[in-house]
């Protein structure tokens, strides 16, 4: 019994439908999938009958944002199984109206430079609950003006150095205490997503020790050897529940390929979610 708890869809920042995410899923010999789009419950109900009928279990989930107010670092918390979601709305939707404003005056930079159109970036979102990086990039693929979503195109877009045309947009996520709070009130499972990609595997171990998460992400394409122990450690230490997930984007994936399956939450850490989500 094995899943793969990191995907994400069109609901988000993915390139792939649910119902194809869920098929292929069941193809890789799945037993469980999570839908994690990035701050946004929307895909649970699809995937949970798209689920039924291809003969695979549904964890729900999403990628919460949030920042670390110390360090300014951004931290990503995987919420598994809420009881109350609903509780968790007001927090999400407030993240995804900001992405959204950012993702149009975005698009207003780039259009100062390339003859892409609002409209034309829109509809390679329209499934999303937001506007991406990668929606304005597709955009920019359809008419040529590069090859590939991460390129050098969007290195001078959107890179964090200040270039001659960078048209980046930045806006306030809420920070790690809060989002936990929130999940916490929404008797969810609160998970730390590839703490090694944020450079917040301290922030993660503080957290451990206060009690304030279950689990911690280990088995991700970007984790060395070396991460994955010194993870594992803190997760033993402190009684941690260890997932695994390909952070699936399709081919919006920002590094090598990783198919859905690539990554796995064992059956033991699986069964360790359900126990701890009927004691919440």
């Amino acid at each position: 019994m094995i899943g793969d708890l990191h995907c994400h869809s069109k609901l988000s920042d993915g390139s792939t439908g649910l119902e194809d995410i869920i098929f292929y899923a069941k193809r890789a010999g799945l037993n469980f999938i999570s839908i994690t789009d990035h701050d946004t419950f929307a895909g649970v109900s699809r995937a949970e009958i798209l689920g039924k009928r291809y003969g695979i279990n549904i964890i729900s989930g999403a990628e919460i944002s949030a920042v670390d107010t110390d360090t300014g670092r951004s931290v990503h918390i995987l919420c598994y199984l809420p009881k109350k979601p609903d509780r968790l709305a007001g927090l999400l939707k407030r993240t995804i109206e900001k992405r959204t404003k950012s993702g149009i005056q975005m698009i207003k930079n780039v259009m100062r430079y390339y003859p892409i159109t609002e409209e034309h970036v829109k509809r390679c979102g329209a499934s999303s609950a937001s506007i991406y990086k990668v929606h304005i990039m597709q955009a920019l693929l359809d008419i040529g003006y590069d090859n590939k979503i991460y390129g050098d195109l969007y290195k001078e877009l959107f890179s964090k150095e200040k270039t001659a045309t960078n048209c980046l947009e930045t806006f306030e996520y809420p920070s790690v205490t809060e989002v936990l709070n929130y999940i916490k009130i929404a008797k969810g499972i609160a998970v730390i997503a590839h703490p090694t990609v944020y450079d917040t595997v301290n922030l993660t171990e503080s957290l451990a020790k206060q009690g304030l998460i279950h689990g911690i992400e280990i088995y991700h394409p970007k984790n060395t050897e070396q991460d994955k122990q010194k993870l594992k450690n803190i997760a033993e230490e402190y009684n941690l529940i260890i997932t695994g997930g390909t952070d699936f984007h399709g081919y919006y994936s920002s590094g090598k390929s990783n198919p859905i399956g690539t990554c796995i939450t064992d059956e033991t850490n699986i069964k360790k979610l359900f126990e701890l989500s009927d004691k919440l």
